[in-house]
């Protein structure tokens, strides 16, 4: 490099400092002024507070024992209480929405309702074990049944009648 070039790059690095420091005083001095106005102004906002509020809740809390709990309830997102799954009201509502999902389409083994060949040999069992597999659950060769379809809020009367309605139509 040349003597000029030198003297060219020294400087140019002096100014490029210069106007960096600059600019660093002047964010400093602008931070300065404008904060306290920015302060006053989220005082003011309330919806500001509510959305800190929001923001810093904590995540969960802990019931203890022998203390009232009622604060704790549980709500759903949008301030409503939660709604419990609806208990299906025969067995042909309950194979629509809960056995369908396996015994619709023949998924993880689960014979298909209405194939009679897939359904024989089970049905030949008699009706306590087909009742007791879809009451607690089994693991057989061909697949996994889970215990009530794996709602385990159904009562098991209602269990039996959805057993006797695929029962019924794989006949």
């Amino acid at each position: 490099m040349s003597k000029h070039d030198d003297h060219f790059f020294n400087t140019f690095s002096v100014v490029i400092g210069i106007l960096v420091g600059i600019a660093i005083v002047l964010l400093v001095i602008a931070r300065s002024i404008g904060n306290p106005f920015e302060a006053a102004r989220a005082a003011e906002d309330s919806g500001v507070e509510a959305q800190v509020a929001a923001n810093t809740k904590p995540v969960g809390q802990v019931a203890v024992a022998g203390r009232d709990n009622s604060a704790l309830a549980i709500t759903a997102a949008s301030g409503e209480a939660p709604t419990a799954l609806a208990l299906p009201k025969s067995g042909e509502e309950t194979f629509q929405q809960v056995c369908s999902a396996c015994h619709g389409a023949g998924v993880a083994g689960a014979p298909k309702v209405g194939d009679r060949g897939a359904w024989a040999a089970r049905i030949g069992q008699g009706k306590p074990t087909l009742y007791e597999h879809a009451l607690k659950g089994f693991q057989g060769k061909a697949g996994v049944m889970l215990a009530k379809g794996g709602r385990s809020d159904l009562p098991d009367d209602l269990i039996k009648e959805t057993v006797d309605y695929m029962v019924k139509k794989s006949q």
